[in-house]
C-alpha cells in the first residue's frame, strides 16, 4: 500500500535535526536569545552584528524564522497586548538544552577556521 502525507515518517534524527534548524539564522536567534529574552529589533541587531556581506536582513524572512523556531518548540513568542505592540522570544526548555550544541559547534568552528586560516597563510608565502 502506498505511503500517504499523513503517515508518520520513519525518523533519521539527524535529517529531523537538521530540519529543525535549517535556515539562514536560525542557530544565531537561537544563540543570542541564551543571554535572556529579546524583542524583534534586538534579535535583528544582533543578527547583523559581526555579519560580512548582508546589511539587511529582510523582515518577512526574519519573521518567518522567528515562527518556525516557535512552532519548533525552541523558543516562545510573548505576546504583551498592548499599544504599541510589544513581543518578546525568549528559549524554552528544549531551546536552553540546544544551547550547549551550538556551543559545541562554535568552539569546532573556531578551532578549525583558525587552522585553515593558518594553512592559507603559509601557503601564501
Amino acid at each position: 500500500m502506498p505511503k500517504t502525507k499523513s503517515a508518520p515518517a520513519c525518523g533519521c534524527p539527524v535529517a529531523a535535526f537538521q530540519k529543525m534548524i535549517s535556515g539562514k539564522y536560525k542557530l544565531r536567534i537561537v544563540w543570542d536569545l541564551k543571554d535572556g529574552p529579546r524583542r524583534y529589533g534586538e534579535i535583528r541587531t544582533g543578527l547583523l552584528r559581526g555579519s560580512i556581506g548582508s546589511t539587511e536582513i529582510a523582515p518577512r524572512v526574519l519573521s518567518r524564522e522567528l515562527k518556525a523556531l516557535t512552532e519548533s518548540g525552541l523558543i516562545d513568542r510573548r505576546d504583551f497586548g498592548v499599544v504599541p505592540p510589544k513581543v518578546e522570544y525568549r528559549l524554552t526548555r528544549k531551546g536552553k538544552s540546544f544551547v550547549p550544541v551550538i556551543a559545541a559547534i562554535k568552539d569546532w568552528g573556531t578551532r578549525h577556521l583558525a587552522q585553515a586560516n593558518a594553512a592559507e597563510m603559509i601557503a601564501a608565502e
